[in-house]
């Protein structure tokens, strides 16, 4: 998605007038960052972002732990900033340097997994359920049933992302516990049920705005946003918000504590702060965020489309997933283990 330059930014990269050359490392999700907030940044600042993609939370914290990885920004989810955080893994944001911070949206600005924003900014937020191709399956949508008993027409046709935390946890709303359980029984029942489920799965993968826009694929385990990706390309592709108990997310964005390129991070974090460049963040990847005033600038069809403004009746069943403990980790990644054998 690109657009012409705005005329300002052309005139501060054409008279010398944009601030000095920099470089600045983005560590990613995949297919995640818009391509024309990068080129406006960098001609407002003369900073070049590289990027950097991983597809699951838990593969960027094995890198930045691993060390040697170079990146100075990094994008966890809400359940692992702690964890980013009690490794020391990332730091305390100067606020001095972030003028635009007041514009984070008050119902983001004391989050319980990063309490007065003091380590991160809002990057996107969204949820995770179910998409279907409502012309291969015209049954309830609205139930992690679809991918825990999959209903005759979509088996050998619908994919699971393969996001632990995501995955496992609906499985566990599903059997009636609560998200990060300890308890054993509840975690059989979810393991059992994503063990009986899984042959009739296509796939364990990612990629779905592509494979459902093209059919490759009639259903998928699924972000609210790729979904809405797939249905503008494909419209009889539907999200499905399951009644039993579906993830809410925050992606946010934090400076490593190994980052090399520490000022132009700063002009990143304070950029994507701005309301018309927050926008350009949700108009690529189609999800919200969390900075107040964006909604002017946002794409006229995100502000209905069912996979952004979530449906009344369903609200109740989002929940935000919690740091799990140690315990509570160690149980789903055994079933996550069996599970990809």
């Amino acid at each position: 998605m690109k657009r012409t330059l705005t005329a300002l930014a052309v005139l501060l990269a054409t008279t010398g007038l944009a601030q000095a050359e920099g470089t600045l490392n983005l560590f990613n999700w995949g297919n995640y960052t818009s391509p024309e907030l990068l080129t406006k940044f960098e001609a407002e600042t003369g900073i070049k972002v590289t990027v950097t993609d991983y597809d699951s939370n838990d593969a960027a914290l094995a890198k930045i732990e691993a060390g040697g990885h170079g990146f100075d920004l990094v994008v966890p989810s809400a359940n692992y900033v702690p964890i980013f955080r009690d490794k020391g893994l990332i730091v305390p944001l100067d606020l001095a340097k972030l003028p635009n911070h007041a514009n984070i949206a008050p119902e983001w600005k004391d989050v319980p997994w990063d309490p007065g924003r003091t380590h991160t900014v809002p990057w996107q937020w969204g949820s995770t359920g179910i998409a279907v191709n409502t012309a291969v399956y015209s049954g309830d949508i609205n139930t992690s049933a679809v991918f825990l008993q999959v209903p005759e027409e979509l088996k050998g046709k619908i994919n699971v992302v393969p996001e632990m935390n995501d995955v496992v946890n609906l499985a566990i709303m599903y059997v009636g516990g609560e998200p990060c359980t300890e308890d054993t029984e509840v975690l059989k029942k979810a393991r059992d049920a994503l063990m009986a489920a899984k042959p009739d799965w296509i796939s364990m993968d990612y990629g779905a705005t592509e494979k459902l826009s093209n059919n490759d694929w009639a259903a998928s385990v699924n972000w609210n946003g790729s979904t809405m990706r797939a249905r503008l390309a494909n419209p009889t592709v539907q999200y499905g918000y399951p009644k039993e108990g579906y993830p809410i997310f925050m992606d946010s964005v934090a400076l490593l504590a190994d980052a090399q390129n520490v000022e132009e991070a700063y002009k990143f974090i304070d950029f994507i702060m701005v309301p018309e460049n927050a926008a350009m963040i949700s108009s690529f990847a189609r999800y919200a965020n969390g900075i107040a005033g964006s909604d002017a600038f946002m794409p006229e069809d995100m502000k209905t489309a069912p996979e952004v403004v979530t449906p009344e009746a369903f609200k109740a069943s989002g929940k935000f997933l919690p740091t799990c403990s140690p315990k509570a980790q160690e149980y789903m990644t055994a079933i996550w283990t069996e599970l990809q054998k």
